[in-house]
């Protein structure tokens, strides 16, 4: 075998943004849905910017019917004037060259948001055209690209009494799985980034109906307002948000906290309006000023005997529902995500303006401190039960031959990242599901029922529940303050429920329990949802599995004309004998997977509360608002 060359003739070096259209998810994540609406975000951050440096109080954004976004600012406009290095105008320069901008040193910006500093210029790369329009010092400019290149020079075209920025641009189809935007997704990003941003106006408007649909975002209390409607579906213990900010040489940081009477807390953190989901400096400093102040004072009114243990944190955040937004100069971001604040700084400042605000509110708020303090204490003692029971079950255990549940089937291979466990609804279909399995990476633990609604439920009473005990012994990781990701026994936890909507109705209750009281789970993502078919055409001995009623279409237009044939429709995984089961659902070659992941926290703690939660008027709101999109009921 002749030996193969290896010279400067192989060196490739991409020129401009061929790198981006190159390795797309290096800069934007992925070129599925996620990445497809991060090239939205990145615009409205450069307009985000501006707004924090004071010169900036409107953002729309447009939706059109030919695929394009358009994303338009009353700021101070991008500069046009010409780049030194680049003899270029700045406007071309922040479109065409990576890493350029107001935000790596220099006066252009104090604080600015944005995780890796790509920008606009990673958006015009995966656009097949990008029409930017910049209205400053008097007059309109504009410049049109093709895939990321100049078609024309930046040219004068009118006068102008006002400023800005406006951006159209046409994401690449050749490059993304879809180019199809979803309202929702973009709706729910916008609510937090004006929540962010007190007085910021935002308004997303959607053209591709034909009754376009606008929506606006303003809030005038900023986070606190935040907090409000986290909390909307849920009873508060105190009427009144805390609400305090702190300015200091690191930065500036705000905090806005309310208790309610659940069992979960809600604490998310940002810094420069990204949202930090892996937490950071900031939300550390938070956690140990309120744990220590809230004792403090539990101490202080002898709510706390001396003979009493100290709270701790997480029975103090039971029920809290808090937002810690601060902005800084220079963040420095780490974690496997890139969204964990590492700024040591932000650590002791965070911790002394909240020990020293929420110290004052607790002294002058006598009523609503005393319910803090004493909802704590609940949690307290409830936590203290749900760890004898526990301890119960590992003595009982013990006195077994096996501390695994009994009706668990589990796999030989003893590898963690090498197995996987079903989660069926159903004694019948796991009886099903095991003859399906192979069985020596694949486990089965058969749900009876439907199990606990953790979200009206506390932690004890979860621990209660013969089938969530099941679930927490058979993955091995326990749960709450002694969770534990590495002991996890599988890397993939796949819920399989029927299609009709029981199994939807048990799958939801599953998921709250894993957000709830496994949510590291979720974010390592190890939780799937098995995606078993709808429909069976059988064409004499043939046949073939729709998993969506397209598929279905596509395999009935493909029959020969006048062929007959029978449809079935799946309500239930009973209906599959194992061999089908294997074929459609089970066998990693042939099956689909829905991997469950938390993009959207402040999102998903919405839907869990309003469809889990107490109050029933969010419910019928949701029920109200999606019923014409469903499509099966159950049928």
């Amino acid at each position: 075998m002749p030996e193969k060359t290896y010279s400067g003739k192989d060196i490739q070096v991409l020129e401009g943004l061929e790198a981006v259209r190159k390795r797309p998810s290096m800069y934007i994540g992925s070129t599925g849905p996620k990445g497809l609406h991060h090239l939205v975000y990145e615009v409205v951050d450069n307009s985000v910017d501006e707004a924090l440096a004071g010169y900036c109080t409107a953002i729309e954004i447009t939706i059109r019917p030919d695929g394009s976004v358009t994303v338009v600012d009353n700021g101070r406009g991008i500069p046009v004037d010409n780049v030194p290095k680049h003899r270029k105008p700045a406007v071309e320069v922040v479109l065409t060259v990576l890493h350029a901008g107001g935000k790596f040193g220099g006066d252009g910006y104090k604080v600015s948001g944005g995780l890796h500093g790509v920008g606009v210029s990673v958006v015009n790369a995966l656009s097949s055209r990008l029409d930017v329009e910049v209205k400053r010092d008097g007059k309109i400019w504009s410049q049109s690209f093709d895939h990321g290149k100049p078609t024309g020079s930046l040219t004068s075209s009118g006068r102008t009494k006002t400023s800005g920025t406006s951006i159209t641009f046409w994401p690449d189809a050749k490059i993304f799985e879809t180019v199809d935007f979803d309202l929702e997704t973009l709706s729910t990003r916008m609510r937090e980034t004006a929540f962010l941003n007190k007085n910021l106006k935002i308004t997303l408007t959607d053209e591709r109906e034909l009754e376009p649909r606008r929506e606006e975002f303003r809030y005038a209390g900023g986070i606190i307002d935040f907090v409000k409607y986290i909390n909307e579906s849920k009873d508060t213990i105190h009427n009144k948000v805390i609400y305090f900010e702190a300015e200091g040489p690191e930065g500036v940081a705000e905090v806005a906290m309310q208790w309610n009477t659940g069992y979960s807390d809600s604490v998310l953190a940002f810094a420069n309006n990204i949202n930090t989901h892996e937490g950071g400096t900031h939300l550390e400093g938070f956690k140990n000023a309120l744990t220590r102040t809230i004792n403090d004072y539990a101490r202080r009114q002898s709510i706390l005997k001396e003979k009493d243990d100290n709270l701790s944190g997480e029975d103090i955040r039971e029920g809290l529902v808090a937002i810690i937004s601060v902005k800084l100069r220079d963040p420095q971001f780490e974690g496997q995500t890139k969204t964990k604040l590492g700024n040591t700084e932000m650590r002791g400042f965070v911790q002394s303006a909240v020990m020293q605000a929420l110290a004052e509110y607790l002294e002058e708020h006598p009523k609503p401190a005393r319910s803090i303090v004493n909802k704590s204490a609940q949690a307290a003692k409830a936590r203290a039960a749900a760890r004898k029971a526990r301890e119960l079950t590992r003595r009982k255990g013990l006195l077994e031959s096996s501390t695994l549940p009994g009706k668990l089937a589990d796999c030989s291979v003893r590898d963690a990242e090498l197995t996987e466990i079903y989660l069926v609804e159903g004694d019948s279909a796991g009886g099903s599901a095991k003859q399906a399995r192979d069985r020596s990476f694949q486990a089965i633990l058969p749900l009876k029922g439907k199990i606990l609604n953790v979200e009206k439920a506390g932690i004890n009473r979860a621990l209660a529940s013969d089938e969530i005990q099941a679930m927490i012994t058979a993955l091995g990781t326990s749960i709450a303050e002694e969770f534990d990701l590495g002991n996890a026994r599988y890397h993939k936890i796949i819920i399989m429920t029927d299609a009709d909507v029981d199994g939807a109705h048990i799958r939801c209750l599953i998921l709250t329990f894993f957000y709830r009281y496994m949510r590291e789970m979720i974010e390592a993502g190890y939780v799937y949802i098995a995606q078993p078919p709808l429909f069976k055409v059988s064409v004499g001995k043939r046949h073939e599995y729709a998993y969506t009623e397209k598929q279905l279409q596509q395999i009935l237009a493909q029959l020969p004309e006048g062929s007959k044939y029978s449809l079935q429709r799946y309500k239930g995984l009973g209906e599959m004998n194992p061999e089908q089961l294997w074929e459609t659902t089970m066998d990693p070659s042939r099956r689909t997977l829905m991997q469950v992941t938390v993009d959207d926290a402040l999102g998903a703690e919405k839907s869990f509360v309003d469809l889990m939660g107490d109050q029933v008027e969010p419910r019928r709101e949701f029920i109200q608002r999606h019923a014409k999109d469903v499509r099966f009921l159950d049928i």
